[in-house]
């Protein structure tokens, strides 16, 4: 095995697992002296290791990514409600100061063309005149 300068054995969860099972240990088994003296390496495990510890590292900056932006999507989401009810409460304030300037006029009209003088008024400018004398018809 080379050794690097300034390398140092990993720690934490990310070491790989250390076997129970030294060569010594393994010495009294039926397998030849040769085969127990030298403990098996697998290339397969170390890779495996290696690149699940990358996937990891990947795959958590991935859903950090994911998780940050539906947050600011939400966010977007209900900035953009917030600002259509806005929109909505201004235009029916409008709507609401329009019907009250309605009402006012219509009732200003009502007072001023419903009482006795205006009606006999618009009833001569029409051409109709007064009744002289009551025209009482007996019943049979």
């Amino acid at each position: 095995m080379a050794g690097y300068a300034g390398a140092r054995p990993r720690s934490g969860t990310l070491a790989p697992r250390r076997r129970d099972e030294t060569p010594v240990a393994r010495r009294g088994s039926v397998r030849s002296e040769r085969a127990t003296d030298l403990p098996r390496r697998s290339l397969r495990g170390a890779t495996a290791v290696r690149s699940r510890r990358r996937q990891g590292r990947v795959g958590l900056l991935v859903v950090g990514i994911v998780v940050v932006f539906l947050l600011g999507l939400f966010s977007l989401s209900q900035t953009v409600r917030v600002s259509a009810t806005d929109f909505d409460l201004d235009r029916l304030m409008a709507a609401r100061a329009a019907l009250q300037s309605n009402e006012r006029d219509l009732i200003a009209n009502l007072s001023r063309l419903g009482s006795e003088p205006a009606i006999r008024q618009q009833a001569l400018d029409a051409g109709l005149g007064q009744l002289v004398d009551p025209l009482v018809v007996p019943a049979r």
